[in-house]
């Protein structure tokens, strides 16, 4: 649970894209203790290097920004780390992205591969799924689709994650973050049941950056040359979802936070 206090940047899909998390740190300002940054969809981009996916590096990195600001970095369950963790194919443009990490991590580490793999599924096995604030706010990489709605655990948010939760198609989490096409009865069952005031997911290409499909939601992409993210003030009343969109952060007007 977020405090009542600081500041909190919300980002949609990254999928290993380097620029855009540079200047998503940059922006979090990680430097002030009470300000937060929230990460998901990190891996499996659609850039290969000899055949393979590098993406394992981003995970490095996200690890490493996580030591150094304990507390305020919150790397969180998506679709592909699953996926990736309990080896469930997975495709993107670049072909099929489980098996084409794994050869990157055996290009990159050689006998070492299997050591890395391991310590990696056990960093996504240790994401939430998803970030909550005592304002209402919830952050979470998707919704469940209302096919998977009668046997989608409510309490799931509420307890430890077990290998049930992860079962292709009938795992609350896997359900949670593979979800799509959510209709508004859909979300107001969650809504009354987490007492969320409004959801902030990703998992989707939003043309514009950010979008509202009705109230209470908006849709955050930050992969793309429209990319953007949403900055919160923990301390202040939420904005609505409309408002919330209209004050998203085109990533591409950030330039160089270095220069």
């Amino acid at each position: 649970m977020l405090p009542s206090r600081g500041r909190l940047v919300a980002t949609g899909d990254l999928h290993d894209h380097p620029i855009h998390f540079q200047k998503v740190c940059d922006f979090a300002k990680l430097d002030k203790p009470d300000h937060h940054l929230i990460l998901h969809e990190l891996i499996h981009g659609e850039r290969l290097t000899h055949g393979a996916d590098l993406s394992w590096r981003m995970l490095a990195k996200v690890a490493a920004l996580r030591l150094q600001h304990s507390g305020q970095v919150h790397p969180m369950l998506a679709n592909h780390e699953i996926a990736q963790a309990f080896l469930q194919p997975v495709s993107k443009g670049a072909g099929e992205c489980t098996q084409l990490f794994r050869d990157g991590l055996e290009w990159s580490f050689g006998e070492d591969a299997g050591t890395v793999e391991e310590a990696i599924n056990d960093f996504i096995r240790a994401m939430p799924l998803a970030i909550r604030s005592e304002s209402g706010l919830l952050c979470a990489h998707s919704l469940p689709a209302p096919i998977a709605m009668p046997k989608f655990d409510m309490g799931v948010l509420d307890r430890a994650l077990d290998e049930t939760d992860f079962t292709t198609r009938t795992g609350s989490a896997w359900s949670m973050t593979w979800g799509r096409g959510q209709t508004q009865d859909s979300v107001r069952a969650l809504t009354d049941a987490w007492a969320v005031k409004l959801f902030v997911l990703g998992h989707k290409h939003v043309e514009q950056g950010a979008e509202t499909p009705f109230p209470g939601v908006v849709i955050l992409n930050s992969d793309h040359e429209r990319g953007a993210v949403l900055a919160f003030d923990l301390a202040a009343p939420l904005p609505t979802a409309e408002q919330a969109v209209a004050s998203a952060v085109s990533l591409a007007s950030m330039g160089s936070m270095h220069d």
